[in-house]
């Protein structure tokens, strides 16, 4: 079959590739075409558009790029009707996704949304947009599935493939010294900074971040490297502090830290399941009427970070907006960074967050369930 896939960023690169894997194994004339990035050119089929070259964040971002983001849309269009693809499988990436959703439907291309736009978090009139133009769903999160058969929604639980990448990774349980040693690092132990893979996010959480280097100096701070940047993207933060950056080794830079600062989304699920105590910080912008307005208006959960969202408590604190100071930054992180009530606590519900996800082989599962689906869907 021919399948056309779009990922918009570095997580969705990483589980569109795992899932073209399992396709691979399943369907031997598997053909790819995708927007998406290195990991998915890694596995087979063409690269159209790299996700570093479209991603924008936040209202200001897509204001100043309409003109950039008419184009990609009219050259995925085109594309995606010159291909003809058996399916469009869209993953997460929701601003581009959706468009694209409703586009394919019109034109009679079947449309199935792997890792679903949190609709559920805010925004939730986009569910009408997705149960119109979406054929199928396939819910990588218990709550999420509830959420969408509760609206009309066809949707399918495969599991959450993080479990899979975490499963797969690189240097596996490799010992801290040979991490340290690999990377040229020092003895300390490490706290890890995941300030995200876009430019507005590490504008809005990187400075506050590095902020804890001298408040902290016993340990050695080292920036996850986004597989979109370059030591140039980061220069301008560190400007001469005593931190490092290691590239397109988040997994192995978390299972070797002591704890780790982590803006919202998938990289807080990622950081709890390999075991590393966090605070969660998060500033989409600045000022007092535009916290008001995220807090009453756009969030509709209890908690941004999927921790506490799985496990239904604040297992993890959560710094968003107003919240995210440098005074509760460096409380929350010194309690990490001690053998204390609050670590053990943490560590004790991480237990409980692993008996919830289950074990890995959600790719496999989506992949069996789409292509169980397919036929269905085509006859």
């Amino acid at each position: 079959m021919r399948y056309y896939l779009i990922a918009g960023e570095a997580s969705g690169d990483l589980h569109a590739s795992n899932l073209m894997k399992a396709f691979k194994e399943k369907d031997a004339e598997a053909d790819f075409r995708f927007w998406g990035g290195n990991l998915m050119e890694e596995v087979g089929g063409t690269l159209v558009r790299h996700y570093k070259d479209t991603a924008v964040m936040g209202a200001w971002d897509v204001l100043m790029n309409l003109q950039t983001i008419r184009k990609n849309f009219d050259q995925c269009q085109k594309d995606l009707l010159e291909y003809n693809p058996d399916v469009l499988i869209l993953v997460d990436y929701a601003g581009f996704n959706l468009r694209m959703a409703k586009y394919a439907h019109e034109k009679g291309i079947l449309v199935y949304y792997y890792i679903s736009p949190k609709v559920w978090a805010w925004n939730q009139s986009r569910v009408k947009k997705i149960k119109a133009t979406v054929d199928r769903m396939f819910s990588i999160l218990p709550f999420e599935t509830e959420f969408f058969k509760k609206h009309g929604v066809e949707v399918q639980y495969s599991g959450n493939p993080v479990l899979d990448a975490i499963e797969n990774r690189n240097h596996n349980d490799e010992p801290f010294e040979a991490f340290v040693a690999r990377n040229q690092l020092d003895t300390r132990q490490k706290v890890a900074l995941l300030a995200g893979s876009r430019k507005g996010e590490i504008k809005y959480a990187l400075p506050d971040m590095l902020a804890m280097v001298e408040k902290f100096p016993q340990f050695q701070f080292v920036i996850a490297g986004a597989p979109s940047f370059s030591m140039e993207d980061y220069e301008p933060f560190i400007q001469g502090k005593d931190v490092a950056v290691v590239f397109n080794q988040t997994y192995e830079l978390l299972q070797n830290s002591y704890a780790a600062m982590v803006t919202s989304g998938t990289a807080t699920l990622e950081t709890a399941l390999l075991n590393c105590p966090q605070v969660v910080c998060y500033r989409m912008w600045g000022g007092a009427f535009s916290d008001f307005i995220a807090k009453k208006f756009i969030i509709k959960v209890p908690f941004i970070s999927l921790v506490n969202l799985i496990l239904d408590k604040e297992a993890v604190l959560e710094l968003f907006q107003e919240d995210f100071t440098l005074e509760s930054l460096e409380k929350e992180l010194g309690l990490l960074l001690q053998e204390s009530g609050r670590r053990k606590q943490m560590l004790n519900d991480y237990k409980e967050l692993h008996q919830r996800m289950g074990g890995p082989g959600s790719s496999m599962k989506t992949a069996e369930l789409m292509l169980e689906s397919l036929k269905i869907d085509k006859s």
